[in-house]
């Protein structure tokens, strides 16, 4: 699977994107990370891995304790693949726009 497409299966789930979401404002212990979840530490350690095998998230060990930081660059990625398509359809939603301003301009003319 390429970067992109781990990228893509680990956003697609709510909890894993609440998690990155979480991380944007800074790097936080695991345990502190999983209290606001209805679920055990060891679901959202579950999460957490299949963010890190993605790359969006670095784990480090300092003592005990289990430290997660956010890797923006698969995300950079997303994003760069994502604009691609944010141009298409908005050429082909300023061409509807344009078509729609004939459409009535013509109907204004036609009622003169």
């Amino acid at each position: 699977m390429s970067n992109l497409d781990l990228a893509f299966v680990a956003l697609a789930d709510p909890t894993r994107r609440r998690i990155v979401a979480r991380l944007t404002r800074g790097e936080i212990r695991v345990t502190y990370l999983a209290q606001p979840f209805a679920m055990s530490l060891n679901a959202v350690s579950k999460h957490v891995k299949m963010l890190e095998r993605a790359g969006l998230v670095r784990r480090t060990r300092v003592g005990r304790e289990h430290w997660l930081h956010l890797r923006a660059q698969p995300l950079r990625e997303v994003q760069r693949w994502t604009s691609q398509y944010e141009r298409f359809w908005n050429r082909r939603l300023d061409a509807l726009a344009d078509f729609l301003d004939e459409q009535k301009e013509s109907e204004h003319e036609g009622s003169q």
